[in-house]
């Protein structure tokens, strides 16, 4: 097994919270995993990658510094205007959450983020009807898990205060093999199209450089197999790399191809195998949204290819609407490469560098 440690997160770095739902008869329970001095100086987080981009940046790192029983005392006090945005919904009725415990961790290293585990309880209404899980748009991503130890595990990374699919009460028929894989083919499309900018200007990239057919199938092809096969592996915990590794190169990746773009040449092996190269890299990136959602046991190889076609149908889309809005029109002028596939691959080299050199360095 081919393993590396994971790369602890600063304490500035944004990322998903985490809702483990159990929906009974008659209360839903949630554990949430958050970061709660950004929930309690109201930061909000929506478009932020680091905390410092914030102006309550400096409230934020204040209360990093904070004793547990402090921060437990200003969520009890501030919990009756915060409640409301922990979204619960019965059907159409919206129910209020109550503080069932809340584990802050003692101040330690304040370089890294501080995760408190808040459970909360809402009661039910009696009617049976299924219950959704969100919360406030500013708040940011939320990955709302609920496993019940049968068909009807779910999870879903919620994004823009989106809401989770309906869940359904303990004694209430759970979804169907083929709505979970619709779901995931969903989830994997959306993480190309329009989550994913960095994979969308490689497979640009790829488009760029020849668009006769065989040349393209070869380079998607062996992009195709390569992510596939990584993504399987880290998904099943064999292969494992730290993201701090994994998005600088995949910015690198996007450089090189545009680059070599610009210098032109026959589509050969060594191009082939380098896109192979490279598309291990991007299938490490999507196990990253896989592994931040969760794939439950029961609806494991289920989930895994529905997520992998998604992600091609989003590749497909991408390369289907370069050909009709650019291929199709102008790829048989001879100005074709000199104002279209060298300034578009400059552009594209240009923000791969720059992404490359903020994830190392930014």
């Amino acid at each position: 097994m081919l393993s590396m440690a994971a790369v602890p997160a600063t304490a500035h770095e944004v990322r998903p919270a985490v809702a483990d739902v159990t929906v009974g008869e008659q209360t839903v329970d949630l554990s949430v995993r958050l970061v709660l001095e950004q929930v309690l100086v109201e930061m909000d987080l929506t478009g932020l990658e680091d905390t410092d981009e914030s102006v309550l940046a400096a409230q934020y790192d204040a209360l990093r510094a904070e004793d547990a029983d402090k921060l437990t005392a200003e969520l009890n006090a501030v919990w009756p205007s915060l409640a409301p945005r922990f979204i619960i919904k019965a059907g159409e009725t919206a129910v209020l959450a109550r503080i069932v415990s809340v584990e802050v961790p003692p101040v330690g290293n304040t370089d890294l983020p501080r995760d408190t585990v808040l459970t909360l309880q809402a009661d039910l209404p009696a009617d049976g009807s299924a219950v959704q899980i969100g919360w406030a748009e500013s708040f940011g991503s939320l990955v709302v898990r609920q496993a019940d130890g049968d068909a009807g595990s779910y999870a879903a990374l919620l994004e823009g205060g989106d809401m989770s699919d309906p869940l359904p009460r303990v004694g209430v028929s759970a979804d169907s093999a083929g709505a979970v894989f619709a779901r995931y083919i969903v989830s994997g499309f959306e993480h190309i199209v329009p989550k994913g900018l960095d994979h969308i200007l490689f497979v640009l990239g790829l488009f760029l450089y020849a668009l006769r057919a065989g040349p393209l199938l070869a380079q998607v092809t062996a992009f195709t197999l390569a992510h596939t096969v990584t993504l399987a592996l880290a998904s099943l915990k064999i292969l494992s790399v730290p993201t701090g590794i994994v998005e600088p190169l995949i910015a690198a990746s996007i450089v090189y191809v545009a680059v070599e773009n610009i210098f032109g040449g026959k589509i050969g092996t060594l191009r082939v195998a380098v896109v192979f190269g490279f598309g291990l890299l991007h299938g490490l990136g999507f196990a990253s949204v896989l592994g931040d959602v969760g794939l439950q046991d029961s609806r494991f190889v289920i989930g895994l290819i529905g997520f992998n076609i998604g992600v091609e149908f989003g590749q497909l889309s991408v390369i289907a609407l370069a050909f009709v809005l650019v291929g199709w029109p102008f790829g048989q002028k001879l100005w074709y490469r000199t104002r279209v596939v060298i300034p578009a691959s400059t552009a594209i080299a240009l923000v791969g560098a720059w992404w490359t050199v903020e994830r190392v360095f930014l």
